[in-house]
């Protein structure tokens, strides 16, 4: 993985990786609006490498728009953002991921 990808590219590599024909039936990746407003995205670790790794909860609040929480709970991948956050959301869930394959270990970015 480079650092330079776009997120958006890695993630759909991503979810292609654990697409192994029953995975993608049961478990996937849902990037939906709220009206406060921002985005809430849920991607499911269910029978992936990263299913029993955490991610305390995050909560980085830097104005009413401009915020970004992310944690793990029940074997998802949790992010909440403001309207503007969506990709630093998308960002902290690389970085954790890859940082996780490649040490094994829960860290936050």
């Amino acid at each position: 993985m480079s650092e330079s990808e776009p997120v958006l590219d890695w993630l759909q590599s991503w979810y292609g990786s654990q697409c192994d024909g029953d995975w993608e039936h049961a478990w996937g990746v849902l990037i939906e609006t709220l009206d406060n407003p921002g985005w809430a995205v849920k991607i499911d670790l269910e029978e992936t490498d990263l299913a029993d790794r955490t991610y305390p909860r995050e909560e980085v609040i830097r104005g009413e728009r401009d915020w970004v929480m992310a944690w793990t709970s029940e074997k998802t991948f949790h992010v909440a953002c403001g309207p503007g956050n969506l990709a630093e959301a998308l960002t902290r869930f690389r970085a954790w991921a890859t940082a996780s394959a490649v040490t094994g270990e829960s860290i936050t970015s």
